[in-house]
């Protein structure tokens, strides 16, 4: 950790709330891969890496109508969606990391006593194996999976929650994703939000319109939003 981050005034009545797939980690790799496993064995063709995460931050179900041009309700994408996932549990942190300069943040937060948790519309059964793994589950102060609650992002719920459990108001919190989602259900629950444009956008995408705070670049530029200014 640079000292010369540690020299800074920080706002101890901040916190900080990370959505997971695209925002804290990098979990693409794990499930592109068991994606190009489905379509080897289903006779399609490869699809870029690139093209693939885009489609990450949305679930199983949106990776695979991508990957097979299916339809969300289609018996095969059921199919295929329940392979996926029984795939990527075998898998979940095999090749999952921190973005580049996360780990910098979390260091900063941790050592400066600025709680943070994750919201993510991820499956509990999935949300708390990948942290495990990656020694985050006993670092995040409270984390909320999508199944948690009785309504995921973009409703509120889940970051007023999260919100109330890091001993914080919402308008004190700092939420961080990088889907629309994530930014309506920060707005809505009265926090400030960043979207991350290191995650996992596509070119359909139009950030500036979601009505965050800012639009960040690279994960080192949440500490800015921890400091008093």
């Amino acid at each position: 950790m640079a000292s010369s981050a540690l020299e800074r005034t920080f706002d101890h009545t901040a916190a900080l709330i990370f959505d997971l797939d695209g925002t804290l980690v990098d979990t693409a790799p794990d499930l592109i891969c068991c994606i190009d496993e489905l379509l080897a064995e289903n006779d399609r063709p490869a699809i870029s890496p690139h093209e693939l995460r885009s489609t990450a931050s949305h679930g199983a179900n949106a990776m695979i109508c991508h990957a097979f041009s299916l339809t969300p309700e289609a018996t095969i994408t059921k199919r295929l969606e329940s392979e996926l996932i029984r795939r990527y549990r075998q898998r979940i942190a095999d090749k999952s990391r921190l973005f580049p300069g996360m780990a910098q943040v979390l260091d900063i937060a941790d050592a400066v006593g600025i709680p943070w948790g994750v919201v993510t519309n991820k499956p509990q059964y999935l949300t708390e194996p990948l942290l495990d793994k990656l020694g985050l589950s006993n670092r995040a102060t409270v984390v909320v999976s999508g199944d948690t609650l009785a309504k995921a992002k973009p409703d509120p719920l889940p970051m007023r929650f999260a919100a109330h459990s890091l001993g914080r108001s919402p308008s004190d919190c700092i939420a961080i994703g990088d889907a629309r989602r994530d930014i309506e259900s920060a707005s809505s629950a009265g926090a400030k939000s960043l979207v991350a444009l290191f995650g996992y956008l596509n070119a359909g995408d139009r950030p500036t319109h979601w009505g965050a705070h800012a639009l960040i670049r690279q994960p080192e530029e949440i500490i800015e939003w921890i400091t008093i200014r």
